[in-house]
């Protein structure tokens, strides 16, 4: 059976800035456990608390740039380039450049608030 999804869901962001995310399929618009799609929009200077995720997060980014740092490396992610976290990797989100960046986040299984397990 086919699920048209109409409009994304606003989900609250962590962060020191605020941060839009838009969440197409997951725990919060569509019910679904297995697996989220989300668009970010996140602002020049956001920066959001370390975390230790239970789930594989791969990440599209659209335009601007994303630091991603893991506990051995800092990867600086441009528009049209990807990345891929496996879970229980300690790793840290930010814009820093003035531009923000706008990137697709996919999580399996899906997000939550739960198995993010963010520090602080």
């Amino acid at each position: 059976m086919a699920i048209f999804i109409k409009k994304p869901a606003i989900v609250k962001a962590a962060g020191n800035k605020p941060k839009i995310i838009e969440e197409y399929i997951g725990r919060v618009n569509s019910a679904t456990t297995t697996i989220s799609v989300a668009r970010m929009v996140s602002p020049g200077g956001w920066e959001e608390p370390p975390q230790t995720p239970r789930f594989s997060e791969y990440t599209l980014v659209l335009k601007g740039l994303l630091r991603i740092e893991t506990q051995s490396e800092v990867f600086e992610v441009g528009a049209g380039q990807a990345i891929i976290l496996e879970p229980g990797e300690r790793v840290r989100y930010s814009t820093p450049a003035p531009e923000g960046a706008e990137y697709i986040a996919i999580c399996l299984p899906a997000f939550s608030h739960e198995t993010v397990r963010r520090e602080g």
